[in-house]
């Protein structure tokens, strides 16, 4: 059954975010990355997307739209964390420490390699939340990257600008997410409402 095996797989999806996301955000922290802890809360994105998903299988439009919103300043919370570190870091950025940020980003790696990887053979089957979760996965992994490239370039410059450009350029991407999860709460709630034969305006 394939809303069956979807449910199977966005419930393991979620639950390998929302583990590694703990494990980005405290390697984050002692390593000193700023890149790494904005890495770290599309995870929580992830996470996000993947339980909206499981929801839409067996709540009410109402019911969602309002977790969804929920789950959108979840999101934000960490993002305002990550982005006020950035911003206690300008005046003098430390170069982090590579070892745990290459470390951590290769877990992430295979965290997101093994969510693309289950996701591909079920995102057809769950509208377009579906398919942006296996394209978030898909995509998270090149970002993995290039927290991989950019602790190779502050091993050769010990410079603390690589990481805190990426790490805004993150900051960003993980804003616009929590963005997108609000914007399709926000469609589930007026879809609720005209199916209630409510006025929209």
């Amino acid at each position: 059954m394939p809303v069956a095996r979807l449910r199977r797989v966005v419930a393991v999806v979620a639950a390998l975010n929302f583990a590694y996301f703990f494990v980005e955000f405290f390697v984050a922290l002692s390593a000193g990355s700023v890149s790494l802890l904005a890495d770290s809360v599309d995870f929580l994105e992830d996470t996000a997307v993947n339980l909206l998903i499981l929801l839409a299988l067996g709540w009410p439009l109402a019911r969602r739209a309002a977790m969804g919103k929920v789950m959108a300043v979840i999101i934000l919370g960490p993002a305002a964390f990550a982005a006020w570190e950035a911003v206690q870091r300008f005046g003098a950025p430390e170069a982090p420490d590579v070892v745990p940020l290459v470390l951590a980003s290769a877990g992430a790696i295979v965290v997101n390699g093994t969510a693309a990887w289950l996701l591909v053979g079920v995102r057809h089957h769950g509208g377009s939340l579906s398919r942006a979760a296996f394209l978030s996965a898909r995509n998270d992994v090149l970002v993995n990257v290039a927290v991989i490239a950019m602790g190779l370039v502050t091993a050769w410059t010990r410079s603390g600008w690589p990481d805190l450009v990426l790490g805004c350029v993150i900051i960003g991407l993980a804003g616009r997410a929590a963005w997108e999860v609000w914007e399709v709460s926000e469609d589930e709630r007026l879809a609720a409402r005209a199916l209630a034969g409510e006025e929209i305006d």
